[in-house]
């Protein structure tokens, strides 16, 4: 609504006074219009989805100050700023990706329903379907890809670039690890430690982290001269040992003074030690399926086997770091260096501390070394309470939310984190992860609550996403996929979006009536094309409007439109005006029958073809089947008397044909008596005078008396 602004010299040019100390969470959008102070008014209205038209207009004196600037600008603010990490297109590019997949996991749920005869579907072995089903949510989440780097890899580059991580896919991964894979959760730990080597940059934007830390190291690694002796790659290599980084460990130890020929015989014990750990870091014991490519240690899939090569591999560390020849090693910062990690693998909670930077580290790093034989979510909550005591965060991340509510498996808050922090779509298709094999997750979400209209939890969020999908033009077409899963309210919702659509757009219109044929929507399609008719019909297209309402079978609408143009020609029998309305008599056809009929229109049509083949008196043949169609005319019953006198005008050529005279003597008096009974209905007061040339009924008689005496003595 359009109203006056407030004085905008107060808070900078505010256009709504407002106080930084006020403590609130209410959004602010700044609004760039770059127009010359004071504003006058603003217009606010609804754009396309989210967003709001602001339509800011300057004061008249401000926008006659010059000729450059202008009176007002009009803006969109999208409200709610969306995902920053995400563009808008990529995110129409998910919502239509991510169609397939629900659709499918929907079409299976009431396979797998209907095969075992249960309320739910979860008592078999589902979990292999949402699994499935996220993976390909998962493939749609990628971030763009980066710069591919060079043919031949650099030693020195620690840290390698891939694909640009975001928020959205850190949170789907996170899920499906918790909630889709269970043939994971005996190495649930170890799952934790490959998500963070994908993810851990993204904390970075609110704290220090071991990513960010290991990339300002690889930006100075060309200004080291001798790279043993720089602290900092002890420190980055303690960090990415802390939560199992092993190839990069590896890798950077590779990158030591005494593996250089020059410098291997005078340090020969130096590089053993080097050589040692980084062995003993390379076969360092994991319990999990199988290992990623190219990444070091050694796999175990079963607990006891695992176990063993645990004791052995801690013996073996120990046995190092108890050893003499440390004291030989000469160089103070590899000595140090070397044992600190050797201290961080024997598990030491103090070197773990020192060598993470925030929380989720920490809490990494005791599933490798101090917890290394946890499974499943034991006690997995209170570590994590106890890791944020020791490294409280500085500002919270968009993540950490989500993490703290899975870890403490509360359905609620995960649903909260996902709703506050990723938005609808999130929502609507994350809950098929929470429920994958959990009966409590399954009762929360799909209990009927009577403060939400008697529709469970599972079926709100997906009329939201449903309604932001509607609310913009290039996503409401697959909103219906997602209303029919509704069984509540879904349906009607959708009839109230198909209605909505506009008609006026031919390609818009099929769409919308696909839509229809595909949800079995008879009545709401024939509606939709009733409505398209009468709309094109107003709007000057008739033939369109004519089509549409034959496609919906609208017998009454078309009858009135039939007699309409009926009553339009009947005022002006002319050729111009026939030929006008011929198309739409054509294609409206004969079934149209109202009072009189259409067939009239039909039988004067074949007799003004006639008489358009008769030229020049030349075509006796043609006059001849002129006449006929005449004779039909004025026989049928069907033709109004108003329509009697024009006939008989337009065939002033047939009754003055030189050659012969074309009727004969009863056809002639027919015509005559016609002629009596129209000039005694002229006396009638609602008589529809047509529009002809005042002379038009005494040629009329004349020719039909002419023709009456040749056609006597003619006989």
């Amino acid at each position: 609504m359009p109203g006056a602004a407030s004085d905008t010299v107060i808070n900078g040019g505010a256009l709504v006074p407002f106080s930084d100390d006020t403590n609130h969470s209410l959004p602010i959008y700044p609004l760039n219009h770059g127009l010359i102070a004071p504003i006058s008014r603003l217009a606010i209205s609804w754009s396309h989805g989210n967003s709001l038209r602001v339509s800011v207009f300057a004061a008249e004196t401000s926008a006659s100050a010059g000729d450059q600037s202008c009176g007002g600008k009009v803006l969109e603010v999208k409200l709610g700023g969306g995902d920053p990490e995400i563009s808008d297109a990529h995110l129409r590019r998910i919502a239509y990706g991510s169609v397939p997949p629900f659709a499918l996991l929907q079409s299976r749920r009431s396979e797998v329903s209907a095969l075992s005869k249960a309320p739910s579907p979860y008592q078999l072995d589902w979990w292999e379907h949402v699994l499935e089903y996220s993976k390909e949510i998962t493939s749609l989440l990628g971030g763009p890809k980066l710069s591919p780097g060079a043919i031949i890899e650099d030693p020195n580059e620690i840290v390698k670039k891939g694909e640009e991580p975001t928020c959205l896919k850190a949170a789907w991964e996170l899920m499906e690890i918790f909630y889709a894979d269970k043939q994971s959760q005996a190495w649930l730990p170890e799952r934790l430690v490959d998500w963070l080597a994908g993810y851990d940059s993204l904390f970075t934007s609110t704290q220090e982290t071991i990513h960010g830390k290991l990339v300002n190291f690889q930006k100075e690694l060309v200004n080291i001269q001798v790279i043993e002796d720089d602290p900092r790659y002890w420190e980055a290599m303690s960090s990415a040992l802390s939560v199992g980084w092993l190839d990069i460990v590896v890798k950077m130890l590779r990158l030591h003074g005494s593996y250089q020929l020059d410098q291997l015989s005078n340090r020969e014990l130096e590089n053993g030690h080097v050589e040692a750990v980084a062995v003993l870091i390379s076969k360092m014991p994991r319990l999990r399926h199988e290992s990623t490519a190219g990444n070091l240690g050694e796999c175990f899939k079963s607990k006891p086997d695992f176990t063993k090569a645990w004791e052995r591999w801690r013996s073996q560390i120990t046995k190092l770091d108890c050893s003499p020849y440390w004291i030989q090693c000469g160089n103070h910062q590899t000595r140090e260096g070397l044992r600190n990690m050797l201290q961080i693998m024997l598990g030491k909670t103090e070197n773990l501390s020192k060598a993470t930077c925030y929380w989720l580290e920490l809490y990494i790093s005791h599933f490798l070394y101090i917890r290394p034989f946890t499974m499943g979510m034991e006690s997995m909550y209170n570590l994590a309470q106890k890791c944020i005591q020791l490294k409280p965060p500085i500002s919270t991340h968009r993540l950490t939310g989500l993490m703290i509510g899975i870890i403490g498996e509360n359905t609620e808050v995960v649903l909260a984190e996902c709703s506050r922090e990723f938005g609808p779509w999130m929502v609507a298709h994350a809950i098929e992860l929470l429920t994958a094999g959990s009966e409590h997750a399954e009762i929360l979400l799909h209990d009927e609550h009577y403060n939400l209209g008697g529709i469970s939890i599972v079926e709100l969020h997906r009329l939201v996403y449903a309604q932001v999908l509607s609310s913009h033009a290039l996503t409401w077409q697959i909103a219906p996929i997602y209303l029919t899963a509704c069984m509540k309210q879904g349906m009607g919702l959708l009839e109230n979006l198909l209605y909505r659509q506009s008609v006026q757009h031919n390609d818009l219109l099929l769409k919308n009536i696909e839509i229809c044929r595909l949800y079995e929507l008879d009545n709401i399609s024939s509606n939709i094309m009733k409505v398209a008719g009468v709309y094109h019909w107003k709007h000057g297209r008739k033939g369109a409007g004519v089509f549409w309402l034959q496609q919906a079978q609208d017998a009454t609408r078309l009858n009135r439109i039939a007699q309409q143009l009926f009553d339009s020609v009947g005022k002006s029998i002319s050729d111009e005006s026939f030929k006008q309305w011929e198309g739409v008599i054509e294609l409206l056809g004969s079934e149209s029958k109202p009072a009189g009929g259409l067939e009239f229109l039909h039988k004067y049509r074949d007799f003004k073809k006639s008489l358009q083949q008769v030229s020049g008196g030349k075509s006796t043949d043609a006059a001849r089947q002129a006449k006929v169609s005449l004779i039909l005319l004025m026989k049928n019953p069907s033709t109004p008397q108003r329509f009697w006198l024009p006939l008989l005008y337009d065939s002033l050529k047939l009754l003055n044909w030189k050659d012969c005279p074309l009727l004969n003597v009863s056809e002639t008096n027919l015509l005559l008596n016609k002629l009596q009974e129209l000039s005694l209905a002229r006396l009638r007061p609602h008589f529809i005078e047509p529009t002809l040339p005042a002379e038009a009924i005494s040629s009329i008689r004349l020719a039909l008396a002419t023709n009456l005496g040749r056609a006597i003595l003619e006989e």
